[in-house]
């Protein structure tokens, strides 16, 4: 990639993303780069990642994020990767070991109906006591949020990660860090509310963390 094709700021845009990818195997968050750069809207970011999209620095994934080149090459490559199972290990008294190859653990395993799963970037710290912190990735299945989940709620035009319970005029989205209070929602008739997803667990740097079934 020649960066002569870029403009200054968007060159300075380009390798704060892409160095800070290297440093920690995951994009900067909206917040981050609008911070870094002083912009006072995320629209602003959007735009500067479209014209990088345009120029061919970044390129647009199978869902639509956003995507280093170099990230695409991995994901290709690591499609049909999986944990290997090399044996059998008894749980109960002592037995003889069973090296074997059986196979792999996908996603599909470690994610039932993983074709009803997608991803949110986190931005804030209102769920910290659940574990979900600024700039994690949770995972919401389309699936019914029963009083008292957790889940994702669209409210004219703006979204929250919150346990939800409901009430008869609407909805109390209760946050899980004492510094931020419940948000009540009580539409009328014109408004719409939306629950886009059940939370089902969350990934960061330090690794893959499964709420736990009902």
């Amino acid at each position: 990639m020649d960066l002569k094709q870029l403009t200054r700021k968007q060159k300075q845009f380009f390798e704060y993303i892409r160095e800070y990818y290297q440093d920690n195997g995951i994009w900067p968050t909206y917040r981050e780069i609008a911070d870094e750069f002083g912009f006072k809207s995320p629209n602003s970011v959007t735009q500067n990642l479209q014209a990088l999209v345009r120029k061919g620095f970044l390129v647009k994934g199978d869902d639509g994020e956003y995507l280093l080149p170099e990230e695409l090459s991995r994901q290709d490559e690591g499609s049909a990767e999986g944990i290997p199972v090399r044996g059998i290990i008894a749980a109960g008294y002592l037995q003889e070991a069973v090296e074997a190859n059986l196979g792999k653990i996908t996603l599909q395993h470690l994610l039932p109906g993983l074709d009803k799963i997608y991803a949110l970037r986190v931005s804030g710290y209102s769920m910290r006591d659940t574990g979900v912190m600024d700039g994690d990735f949770v995972l919401l299945m389309d699936d019914d949020v029963k009083d008292g989940d957790i889940g994702a709620v669209l409210y004219n035009g703006e979204t929250s990660l919150k346990r939800i319970y409901y009430g008869p005029n609407g909805l109390r989205l209760e946050p899980a860090n004492d510094a931020y209070s419940n948000i009540m929602i009580e539409p009328d008739i014109f408004e719409e509310v939306r629950i886009l997803g059940k939370y089902i667990g969350h990934v960061n740097r330090s690794g893959f963390y499964r709420q736990r079934p009902d």
